[in-house]
């Protein structure tokens, strides 16, 4: 695994350690300098008590500045500045305790480096004193004694050489910075990718394994690991956690080819095809293992049949719908004849009804094929219920049946389609009047406006005191074409499930304990929505 780019203040500190070691030994040759009566037949030390305390001086700075820079609250470049210019005037101290040319200038050149390096933006800065720390020896000896030419003469090409130097080591160093944070940021950038294809692996519904030479697996990811028995993750062999998976595997490896039965590898796991591949063109060691949930493809499979069936009677209900209003329309005419007996009368009137039926049955399925986009809006659910209730009296005759509505005191906001929540609930309380009352009694039906206790989401349902729904029937309900009722279609509830759902709303059958059904739709509140289109907009 490789080790993670070093931060920039990881950088920092890394120089600042090689700066105060250079430090430390360019102390080291001050004090050689200094107490030392003759170096050379070129070097002399006129100012021997200045020398030596500059040099002790500047040693004993060089040790103890690494342990107090720790401890002083100041700004790093303002400690970095404080620190350079104590070697430029050390530096300076040393050169006019010494008559005649040396290696000090030389050295000071490393320190406007390092101040290049560290304080780019201040190099011509530390240039320009390294000069006066240069200039102020020349200048003493200048007025004290005759100063020859050639020592002149090297001041001033050292001179030139700190602000070249400068310059170019600045020009460098910014692009080895830029250099720096470009390959700091492809190594952000590169774990970002790996994060998210590692997030996108576990969240396949495919299961994926990798597996080395000698059948050890080393990665796998969540599917992968529902699929073969949720195996312990100190457990690494193949063959240990799907021995069946490792002779497909082994099988793969010798002929190249994948038996493509379905086999389970675990007691409660679903069946799978594996598929195999190599990690790599020419990576025989590591091979990838596919787990194909067939019980997936089964779904796939199916909701394809069931959108070309659904195409396909759409089709056929526009076909069917102009010749069965036809026979309708004849059948009522014919009803109308005064030459038919009563017996004719009848078949005319069974002809009709079932037209009626069939019409239904078409209208459910164009209606299924062509459903509208959703257009939610805030609405008072109490308001709602209470206007609904009084339409549905004065369009249906209920007799002796009873539908009101119960409704909160406090107003319940909801973001809902109001047509679709119209058709929604028509069906369900139509519903509850034809089937959710007990023998010979009418039927009781309420539409209940309320929060939910736990999330305090705006909720509608249709109660009933009937004799309920039983537990194998109310699985299968809401699924197309599905009816208990002789003349029934199925797809009432199916529809209204599907309207429901374009709302951000769900229906669902909740069973009662105190008998009857109850159909529970849990709507969106109005913040909730508001929150969602707002954080889905790109402004």
């Amino acid at each position: 695994m490789s080790k993670p780019n070093p931060k920039p203040g990881d950088l920092t500190r890394r120089e600042l350690y090689f700066s105060n070691l250079y430090r430390c030994f360019e102390a080291i040759v001050y004090v050689g300098l200094a107490f030392n009566d003759h170096v050379g037949d070129w070097v002399r030390v006129q100012r021997p008590l200045l020398g030596q305390s500059a040099a002790i001086g500047y040693l004993v700075f060089a040790l103890v500045v690494p342990i107090i820079a720790k401890r002083l609250r100041i700004s790093l470049v303002t400690g970095i500045s404080a620190v350079l210019f104590v070697d430029i005037v050390a530096a300076a101290l040393i050169l006019i305790a010494l008559s005649g040319y040396s290696i000090v200038p030389m050295m000071i050149l490393v320190n406007v480096g390092i101040a290049v390096l560290l304080l780019p933006h201040r190099a011509y800065l530390f240039a320009a004193a390294a000069t006066a720390g240069v200039l102020a020896p020349f200048g003493v000896d200048w007025l004290t004694q005759p100063v020859p030419p050639l020592l002149g003469i090297n001041t001033l090409a050292i001179i030139a050489a700190y602000f070249v130097f400068a310059m170019l080591l600045r020009y460098l160093s910014g692009h080895m910075r830029a250099t720096e944070d470009l390959a700091a940021q492809r190594g952000v950038d590169l774990l970002n990718l790996e994060q998210v294809n590692d997030l996108i692996i576990q969240r396949m519904t495919t299961g994926v394994l990798l597996v080395d030479a000698e059948n050890q697996v080393l990665r796998i990811n969540e599917s992968a690991w529902h699929l073969i028995g949720h195996p312990s993750p100190s457990q690494r062999a193949l063959g240990a956690i799907a021995p069946e998976l490792l002779r497909r595997l082994q099988h793969w490896r010798h002929s190249g080819r994948a038996k493509q039965t379905a086999l389970a590898l675990a007691a409660d796991a679903a069946e799978v095809i594996p598929r195999f591949a190599r990690l790599a063109p020419d990576d025989d060691a590591h091979a990838l293992i596919f787990l194909d949930d067939t019980s997936l493809l089964s779904r796939r499979a199916e909701q394809l049949t069931l959108g070309s069936l659904g195409r396909l009677a759409a089709s056929i209900a526009h076909e069917i719908r102009n010749p069965l209003a036809a026979i309708r329309y004849a059948a009522q005419l014919l009803a109308e004849s005064p030459e038919l007996t009563a017996e004719d009368k009848r078949l005319a009137n069974i002809i009709n009804d079932h037209c009626t039926r069939a019409n239904e049955v078409v209208e459910n399925v164009l209606q299924l094929s062509r459903r509208e986009r959703s257009r939610p809006e805030s609405i008072d659910l109490n308001v709602w219920a209470l206007v609904f209730v009084e339409d549905y009296k004065q369009a249906n005759d209920l007799g002796s049946d009873h539908l009101g509505a119960v409704t909160q005191n406090l107003p319940i906001q909801a973001m809902v389609d109001p047509q679709h929540l119209q058709q929604v609930v028509w069906n369900l309380v139509q519903n509850a009047l034809r089937y959710g009352r007990q023998p010979y009694e009418p039927a009781h039906v309420s539409v209940v406006t309320r929060l939910a206790t736990d999330k305090a989401l705006p909720l509608i349902e249709v109660v009933d005191r009937g004799p309920g729904i039983p537990p194998k029937i109310a699985a299968q309900i809401f699924e197309p074409f599905y009816t208990t009722h002789e003349y029934g279609t199925g797809l009432g509830l199916y529809l209204a499930k599907q309207m429901a759902e374009a709302s951000q709303a769900t229906l669902e059958y909740v069973p009662s304990a105190a008998g009857g059904a109850r159909f529970r739709i849990t709507l969106m509140p109005v913040a909730s929505l508001l929150t969602s289109r707002s954080a889905a907009s790109p402004g």
